[in-house]
């Protein structure tokens, strides 16, 4: 380019005229392509200023110069638009439309323009996406507001450009120093300039434009797989304005497929609440609800029933919001016959001669049907048409034995899951509809199927669905439903429910399966059988609880069971299969079906059930520890129990009272209880006080609300370890150790510490409210405090006695230790010196060995230097025989002369003093001492 030019192009250019940019830059020129130079792909250079200051006149006879300038733009940029050009170029695009509704003949360019936007963007440099980042949000963000425009060629137009973004093409000609934008940077300008938030509120221009509709819910099917967009498009109420023109008129189909994509899309990637409110209107529903009844009855192609189950779907997010109109509609009551009228015959003209086919939509279609009935059964105000529809006839044709020979428009897979699903579904519905569930002998059929489950019949479960889990190849799957239906009953405390399960026997029977299930399966570990072993107990706990002649049935083989999982392996607990919640029941069971039957509770007590109890609480597991305590206490007013009580022993020899204190001991430091090092108290005003008490502020409360005080009796296990200790008598309790009865002392004034207490916040109470007890109640108050605080003090001062006597009593152990072990080793010495002598009297090298120490040692004592004049004497005999040090006096007694030749028959003195008559020396009658000078030799 010429200086002359770029000079002319430096003077036409005005910032004002162009969409705001984020940053500085040269005035772009480009050239228009000539036919010569279009092979190489090279631009002549042309001044897009110039276009826009043309195009800004208002003079009319300018028009054909104008389309003539916009011709020449559309032509430069066919292969694509430069980013560092797009603003510019969608500001021509704006000044072209804003002409279209005086000058006509600006609509062509307009379109043309547009055409070009759905050709890539290309980059001259790689830091031009982010460089130009801003101006081409802008620019994108420019068609949403165009759809505004009356035409609708240009609107199409604008949404074939929105769907192009998504399917990028490669550019038609390569152009020299240009490279195509990224594939995603499009999209992600339109996610910043906001594209999908106009796209959606642009909706409402169109409900009698069909084509235009489709077009622009095309756009925004693509524009919704994205999470800002969905964001975007939720800011602009895009749920409700789809939804509620749902059913229009559409012979393509097109409308519905790609408004239920959106939904789905939106209530996957955004706000599920929100989306949810915006549907929950009359409007929306009843789109919803002619629509699904439309595809129900309908709709028989693959493609139909597909869009069906997706509207249901939809349909049971919404009735999961209470607030939604549901049977204001009359979409409940339909939703209901739908899902009933395949098993209980209805004379609907909506079913009539309608049937489900076994083909993977309508089996799911059955699923989520039952499902729906789950939600819409939480709602009290369905109950009524959940009777008329038959809902609980309807699911318990399920709940039977496969019939052999019959014809079944369902698979045997497809069956059996539905069969699981239903008796799910009755567990959520059975029971707010009682009396109907009690009309179709609800109680005898799941007995009926239980008694089949246990069956050994021919029977292949495929367990394949998700109620199917663990029950392929048995019936485990089915009893465990049908077992939380009997649950679920029961737990409903319904005289008339459980007096109909214990008429028909149910105690004996699942008393008979758990002990089958113990006999054929004890070596299974599976959290299927678990989990049915368990819902067994909790079904016996809610029978037998609060009635005698119900425990005494339960008897002594309901005994042999619990019994049975409470010698399960500690270990087991931590396996996460569900044995935690398999002892529990057990406890509970205890709990409800022995306590308080004298027979039965003399039975556990003989089949050492306390021991079991005991060895549980040991465990030390915190989550068990109030449940058996509790059931301690309960036990310990039988009079056998103590005896068991305190028979029992631990590791390492611990006591039941030992173990309790322990407890105790470690209770109060969990509640953060004052205590001193040997457990002693500190504060004698408050010895029970917890560190959450102590933050807590004394506040007037009324006489119905327990205070702290009161609510510290129930939130720990020391008032029930206070309990069993009472009840075992506190003067006679066995294995303690000095610790213990520290601790003993406060447990045992536990009663009138909490007295205190309470006592204490009453005149707190009273104080905080500024009222002035009479003079008689003051005195009382101050007198019950005074008392409370000198127990303390009492409890603390024979604490410190316990503590004294036994820090004496440890001193005196501690010398008696010490004075044995002296004895000891003195007696070890001995016996050690004993030992060597032995050992050097009968072996030649050992005393070799002593020998060569003993000379070693004299030597090491001696001086290394001799002091002058100095006479040396020998300290030894040579040839001597002997380790042990001369005294003042030898007496020597050896082998016989006769044998030896005498003692001193190898010494230098015996060849000196051979004697005449030959041999041996003989032995002399009398030993003399002389003086150590003459060497000791004996006379």
């Amino acid at each position: 380019m010429s200086t002359a030019e770029a000079a002319a192009t430096a003077e036409a250019w005005e910032p004002d005229s162009r969409i705001k940019s984020s940053s500085p830059r040269q005035i772009p020129v480009l050239g228009a392509v000539m036919e010569e130079e279009e092979a190489q792909g090279v631009f002549k250079s042309m001044d897009l200023n110039r276009v826009i200051k043309l195009l800004e006149e208002t003079d009319d006879d300018l028009e054909e110069k104008q389309l003539i300038s916009v011709k020449k733009v559309v032509q430069c940029y066919q292969n694509g638009l430069p980013l560092r050009d797009l603003a510019q170029i969608f500001k021509i695009l704006n000044l072209c439309v804003g002409k279209i509704k005086k000058q006509p003949h600006f609509l062509e360019p307009a379109y043309n323009i547009l055409k070009l936007c759905g050709l890539p963007f290309l980059k001259k440099k790689v830091s031009d996406e982010i460089t130009y980042a801003e101006d081409t949000a802008n620019s994108i963000a420019l068609l949403g507001d165009l759809m505004k425009m009356p035409s609708s060629e240009l609107r199409i137009q604008i949404c074939k450009c929105i769907i192009n973004f998504y399917h990028a093409e490669p550019p038609k000609k390569h152009i020299t120093g240009y490279q195509q934008a990224s594939s995603s940077y499009k999209i992600k300008m339109a996610e910043v300039g906001g594209l999908a938030k106009a796209m959606a509120e642009s909706l409402a221009f169109f409900e009698n434009q069909l084509a235009e509709k489709l077009w622009v819910l095309k756009a925004l099917q693509h524009l919704s797989t994205s999470e800002v967009n969905c964001a975007l498009m939720v800011k602009a109420q895009a749920a409700s304005g789809i939804c509620a023109h749902l059913n229009d008129p559409d012979p393509s189909g097109q409308l519905l497929f790609r408004s239920s994509e959106i939904l789905w899309n939106l209530l996957e990637k955004s706000s599920k609440e929100e989306i949810i409110k915006q549907l929950s209107n009359l409007e929306c529903l009843l789109a919803l609800k002619e629509v699904f009844k439309n595809l129900f009855t309908r709709g028989f192609s693959h493609y139909n029933r597909q869009l069906r189950n997706d509207i249901l779907v939809i349909t049971t997010f919404i009735a999961q919001n209470p607030e939604a109109p549901m049977i204001e509609c009359g979409f409940t009551r339909d939703l209901i016959l739908f899902a009933t009228f395949n098993e209980v015959k209805s004379q609907n003209p909506l079913v009539k001669g309608l049937k489900l086919s076994n083909s993977y939509e309508d089996f799911e279609l059955k699923k989520l049907l039952f499902n729906i009935i789950v939600i819409l059964c939480k709602d009290l105000s369905t109950i009524q048409l959940l009777i008329d529809g038959k809902v609980i006839l309807a699911l318990f044709t399920y709940v039977k034995k496969p019939e052999k020979h019959k014809i079944i428009e369902w698979s045997i897979a497809q069956y059996e899951e539905l069969q699981l699903h239903a008796i799910a579904t009755l567990s959520s519905v059975a029971p707010f509809l009682i009396e109907e569930y009690m009309l179709c002998q609800g109680n005898a059929r799941i007995l009926e199927f239980l008694e089949w489950c246990m069956n050994e019949d021919s029977f292949f479960s495929h367990g394949n669905s998700f109620h199917g889990t663990g029950g392929r190849g048995n019936k485990f799957a089915q009893m465990r439903y049908s077992l939380r239906l009997l649950r679920a009953m029961v737990y409903l405390e319904n005289e008339t429910v459980n007096k109909d399960l214990c008429e028909s026997g149910t105690i004996q029977q699942l008393i008979g399966i758990f002990k089958d299930i113990i006999s054929k399966y004890n070596d299974k570990e599976e959290a299927i059988l678990l989990e049915i072993q368990s819902d067994m107990l909790f079904i016996l706990s809610g029978l037998c609880e609060h009635h005698i002649p119900r425990k005494e049935i339960f008897g002594t083989e309901g005994v042999d069971i619990i019994l049975h999982v409470m010698k399960t392996d500690p270990k087991k607990l931590q396996s996460g299969l569900g044995y935690n919640v398999l002892l529990f029941s057990t406890l509970d069971s205890i709990w409800c079906c022995i306590l308080g039957c004298y027979p039965s509770e003399d039975y556990f007590l003989e089949k050492e059930g306390i021991f079991l109890l005991l060895d549980l609480l040991a465990l030390n597991q915190k989550k068990f520890c109030n449940l058996i305590l509790g059931i301690m206490v309960e036990f310990c007013d039988n009079p056998k129990t103590a005896a068991h009580v305190n028979a029992w022993r631990g590791k390492k020899d611990q006591t039941a009272a030992s173990l309790l204190i322990k407890l105790w001991r470690k209770e109060e430091k969990e509640l953060g209880v004052k205590r001193d090092k040997h457990g002693k108290i500190i504060d004698t005003k408050k010895p029970l006080f917890t560190s959450f008490q102590e933050e807590q502020k004394i506040v007037p409360l009324p006489a119905n609300c327990p205070t702290l005080a009161v609510m510290d009796v129930a939130e720990n296990i020391r008032a029930k370890i206070y309990a069993v200790l009472g009840k075992l008598d506190f003067e006679n309790l066995p294995g303690l150790s000095a610790e213990d009865f520290v601790t003993l002392c406060i447990i045992h004034r536990y009663l009138d510490f909490k007295t205190g207490e309470i006592w204490n916040e009453i005149y707190e109470e009273i104080k905080l409210e500024k009222l002035r007890p009479v003079t008689t109640d003051q005195k009382s108050l101050e007198s019950i405090t005074t008392a409370s605080e000198n127990i303390g003090k009492m409890v603390a001062s024979l604490q410190s006695e316990m503590i004294e006597s036994q820090t004496r009593q440890d001193v005196q152990n501690e010398q008696k230790v010490y004075t044995i072990q002296a004895t000891h080793k003195q007696r070890e010495l001995a016996n050690k010196s004993w030992e060597n002598f032995l050992a050097r009297t009968s072996n030649a090298k050992t005393l070799k060995k002593a020998k060569r120490l003993q000379e070693k040692a004299i030597e090491s004592s001696r001086y290394r230097e001799c002091p002058p004049n100095a006479i040396f004497h020998r300290t030894y005999i040579k040839g001597l025989n002997t380790t042990v040090p001369s005294g003042g006096a030898v007496t020597v007694e050896s082998t016989p002369a006769r044998l030896v030749g005498g003692p001193l028959a190898d010494t230098d003195i015996a060849l000196k003093k051979l004697p005449v008559r030959g041999g041996a020396l003989q032995r002399m009658k009398a030993v003399k001492t002389v003086d150590e000078s003459k060497k000791n030799v004996p006379t």
